[in-house]
């Protein structure tokens, strides 16, 4: 099949089971070209309201033609000519029905999904305007009832893939009105460019009107501004240009102009020497004390990943060219900066091991002064012989080797990682499957031994390097969100690797609607529901919807990722010792 232009009633006979592409020829495919593939322009005037949508409405996705046969050679990105004939990301995907595109049955749990991400709808005179963080009354709302930027991501990718855009281009702009107010906290004024962590609507029940109100992290655990809200702003607006092919959104003035204030709050020069933006604890998805401060690599990553994005939106006038001057320079930075010291595998843990200290100048291997007695005793367990990641964080005489999944994911799919790279993160999740995910998909942090608190923690634990932190006193490793799982399965299909996914979600599937959607799950293997996890998480509903759709239909993944920009991979020179 050379088109996607097929007649109707060939639509049937397509279904058989002879045509159809099953996981392991997808599994074969190559999916660097998606990036090149410009969306297919949704068609508005046929489009209806989420409320006149049924669940029971047929798919008319087409199915993926079988490649023909060849060797797997991981991260050799060559894609075969049927990949032409995946549909596009701004077409309605099956998972809003009882079938698939492929003509099969869906998991139960995708209609329930959808049903509940609906029921987290809020609306603002009149049109849908995001979601709100849980849907769980059963325990005090606090502000779980509001529209957070960070969880709305996945819903807005949710809806995006399924053909819905308007609901993303309505958060857009509403919280692009809220950047613009005055952001003070305890009378301290915050910059301007700051995005709101959430907002709430509120209704006036004498004039019957209503209005947004802004949480700038007055409400947030520690009183921390979130850094991250900002980047995942500039993200979606990206997400919402790729998927519908709509430009004329971010070329508006406001849109232009929020992006020019985050990039000129980031992007601003001071004492710092590194290219990584120096941040509060709690700033990001991790908001409470985890030992996060300083330059974590979830921030670091996704401020790549805005970067890169916020390039491919400016427009090309005066005021554009300036920032994209800046933002190229800080790119090439960034890049070399976080592939040389965030990377760690064997070899580089052997050569911290032997690190020597105090020294001076620019023949200086230990660069950050790193003391080797202060390597966590689990990381020589946890490092499989083929296999590396970004750690959690670098700065002077301080390096936390912690897994973050959400930055490692988002180093994937922003390119950041180097390809090579990228294939070791996924040989680490397989080779560490147990730790990273068992029972329960998917785990945030993995070791939480931190400095500073080990007056709190359990001595049994401290055995088995599992220190808890003060606000997870007598845990271990929790923190296990079913939201990750669209993270990962972008990073899976873009290394080829789309086997992994499909397991993680096979898993998730035999909890989530048996749980209830939770927040997070706790324990060293996800068997418990967290102890203040809230039920009916939309995070959760929304990431595990992305994922199906994107395994189902890996044309998605080019809303979500960006190809690796050859003019940011010049060979990399250090010492010896950290040559890759």
């Amino acid at each position: 099949m050379s088109s996607i232009n097929v007649d109707v009633s060939l639509k049937g006979s397509l279904r058989n089971a002879d045509t159809l592409c099953d996981m392991a020829e997808i599994e074969e495919m190559d999916f660097s070209r998606i990036f090149d593939r410009p969306p297919r322009p949704l068609n508005m005037d046929r489009q209806r309201s989420c409320d006149e949508r049924s669940l029971s409405e047929l798919s008319t996705g087409l199915p993926i033609p079988s490649p023909r046969p060849s060797s797997r050679v991981e991260n050799n990105f060559r894609l075969i000519d049927h990949l032409n004939c995946l549909p596009s990301p701004g077409r309605r995907s099956g998972f809003n029905t009882p079938l698939s595109q492929f003509g099969v049955e869906t998991h139960p749990t995708v209609a329930e999904a959808w049903e509940a991400l609906r029921r987290s709808l809020v609306y603002f005179r009149g049109e849908p305007v995001g979601t709100i963080a849980a849907l769980d009354n059963s325990e005090e709302q606090l502000n779980y009832d509001q529209v957070f930027v960070r969880d709305f991501v996945p819903s807005a990718l949710a809806f995006l893939m399924n053909g819905e855009p308007e609901i993303v281009k309505n958060f857009i702009l509403k919280t692009l009105r809220l950047q613009s107010w005055e952001k003070k906290i305890d009378r301290f004024q915050l910059g301007e460019g700051v995005m709101p962590a959430s907002f709430k609507v509120l209704h006036d029940p004498v004039t019957h009107n209503e209005t947004l109100m802004a949480d700038f992290g007055e409400s947030a655990i520690g009183r921390v501004a979130p850094v991250d809200s900002g980047f995942w702003w500039i993200f979606l607006l990206r997400a919402y240009t790729k998927s519908t092919g709509d430009t004329s959104l971010a070329e508006k003035p406001e849109c232009q102009k929020g992006m020019r204030l985050i990039l000129s709050l980031c992007l601003s020069e001071g004492f710092d020497t590194f290219p990584t933006l120096l941040c509060a604890d709690g700033c990001c998805m991790v908001d409470r004390r985890m030992g996060v401060y300083g330059y974590p690599i979830e921030i670091q990553a996704l401020f790549f990943m805005a970067l890169r994005c916020a390039l491919l939106l400016l427009k090309q006038d005066e005021e554009g060219n300036e920032f994209v001057e800046r933002i190229t320079k800080r790119l090439h930075a960034l890049s070399f900066h976080m592939r040389s010291y965030y990377w760690i595998d064997l070899k580089q843990l052997n050569d911290i091991y032997r690190y020597k200290t105090e020294e001076y100048s620019h023949t200086a291997v230990n660069k950050f002064n790193v003391i080797p007695d202060s390597l966590p005793e689990w990381i020589f367990d946890f490092m499989p012989v083929r296999g590396g990641y970004f750690i959690g964080n670098v700065s002077p005489a301080r390096m936390d080797f912690r897994w973050f999944c959400l930055g490692n994911c988002i180093a994937i799919l922003s390119s950041l990682a180097t390809p090579e790279q990228s294939t070791a993160i996924m040989d680490l999740i397989e080779s560490r499957w147990e730790e990273l995910v068992g029972e329960m998909p998917l785990k945030d942090v993995i070791q939480k031994t931190l400095d500073g608190v080990t007056t709190m923690e359990d001595p049994g634990q401290r055995k088995k390097g599992l220190a808890s932190t003060p606000f997870f006193v007598g845990e271990s490793d929790p923190t296990r969100a079913s939201m990750l799982l669209w993270l990962l399965t972008a990073a899976c299909i873009k290394t080829g690797r789309p086997q992994i996914a499909r397991r993680a979600i096979e898993l998730a599937e035999t909890r989530l609607i048996k749980d209830n959607w939770p927040e997070y799950y706790d324990g060293k293997l996800g068997r418990f529901i967290g102890k203040q996890a809230r039920k009916s998480q939309t995070w959760s509903i929304a990431g595990y919807l992305v994922a199906k759709m994107m395994l189902e239909d890996p044309s998605h993944l080019g809303t979500v990722a960006l190809e690796e920009d050859k003019q940011m991979k010049p060979p990399i020179r250090r010492s010896n010792s950290w040559t890759f």
